[in-house]
């Protein structure tokens, strides 16, 4: 792909029109990480860290943060370039226009067990060993993948892809444009128990999983359905791989959520939050928009809009590292506090 066919093609896609770029115009075969970079290739300088690369790399061509002295290392080495505001964003884009995922064309296998009460949309895949039950949905262009197993009264949007292996249970309402991991389990009990003095009697778990248009669910991540109402995922909300989302959770819209994070039922998350990786809430907790748990905080009350908070319990983020940074001397400050013990006594 010629260099100027690239940037034709990121054009439209720069929101604020601020794409720049050297005039250059190479042959570029594919896109590589900065520390791989081969020639004929595209490659990604996001931010001061990498930045001496520009002064040893072989890549043919650069994706570059807005800095200008990088521009001008990069034309002095005869190598393409172009930049905007969001380099990352600008990374992602080109990938795209080399690598698309595989995806089947439109068929039903014949080893595939489908109810004769199933509605199927257009230009459907469904792969080998797939079990869809009574009164299920597809929308238009669905991918189901082979062993995908889903329950009866599902209904899946358009566009929508299920990776193999992943379970559907009863009544789980998937949106269009979702796409579900290898593993992964949407709908299935959450874990309701009741104890009696004979021990722990079974609370059925009625309702079910709602899962908004957008979301991606990770491999082997579990989203349970309740005892009665909903569990629900706001549009454009991504799960990383093994993240449980408890019974009667409800999660806002562009949310994310990192690997091994858990939600204990009940809680509240708002829009825009970011949960890192093994973030735990406890049970009713409310997460407002805009806050940030960083990795392993162990969250039991709720956080306020846009606070950041780490740490276990979970404390304010500018609180954490003042914290952090005593209790690397606290065998110091003991030894400190033995010395004046010793002296007043």
């Amino acid at each position: 792909m010629k260099f100027s066919q690239i940037i034709k093609n990121l054009n439209p896609l720069i929101s604020d029109h601020s794409l720049n770029y050297n005039t250059y115009d190479p042959d570029l075969l594919g896109i590589t990480p900065i520390e791989e970079a081969k020639s004929e290739t595209i490659s990604y300088i996001e931010g001061d860290k990498f930045a001496n690369k520009v002064n040893d790399t072989v890549a043919t061509a650069l994706i570059l943060p807005n800095n200008k002295k990088l521009q001008e290392d990069s034309t002095q080495r005869n190598i393409a370039w172009l930049s905007c505001q969001n380099p990352r964003l600008l990374f992602a884009q080109t990938i795209a226009l080399f690598y698309q995922p595989f995806r089947p064309q439109p068929a039903i296998h014949p080893q595939a067990i489908i109810d004769p009460s199933v509605i199927i949309g257009r230009e459907v895949y469904v792969g080998a060993n797939v079990v869809i039950e009574k009164n299920v949905s597809l929308g238009d262009h669905t991918c189901i993948m082979p062993n995908v197993v889903i329950y009866p009264e599902v209904k899946i949007g358009k566009n929508t892809l299920l990776h193999s292996n992943c379970t559907i249970h009863e009544r789980t309402q998937i949106g269009n444009n979702c796409v579900i991991h290898s593993g992964a389990a949407i709908g299935a009990e959450g874990f309701g128990f009741v104890p009696t003095p004979q021990g722990w009697y079974k609370m059925e778990q009625s309702g079910y999983v709602i899962l908004e248009d957008g979301v991606e669910i990770g491999c082997n991540s579990a989203v349970d359905r309740p005892s009665v109402g909903t569990t629900r995922i706001g549009k454009n909300t991504k799960l990383d791989n093994l993240v449980h989302i408890a019974h009667s959770c409800q999660i806002g819209e562009n949310c994310a959520m990192a690997a091994q994070v858990g939600l204990a039922g009940g809680v509240t998350v708002g829009n825009n939050v970011i949960l890192a990786g093994q973030v735990g809430i406890a049970n009713q907790a409310i997460i407002g928009d805009g806050a940030i748990a960083s990795a392993k905080a162990g969250i039991h009350q709720n956080v306020a809009p846009g606070e950041v908070v780490s740490g276990y319990p979970a404390i304010s983020h500018s609180l954490y590292l003042k914290a952090a940074a005593i209790y690397k001397r606290l065998p110091e400050m003991y030894q400190t506090i033995k010395k004046l013990t010793k002296l007043l006594d």
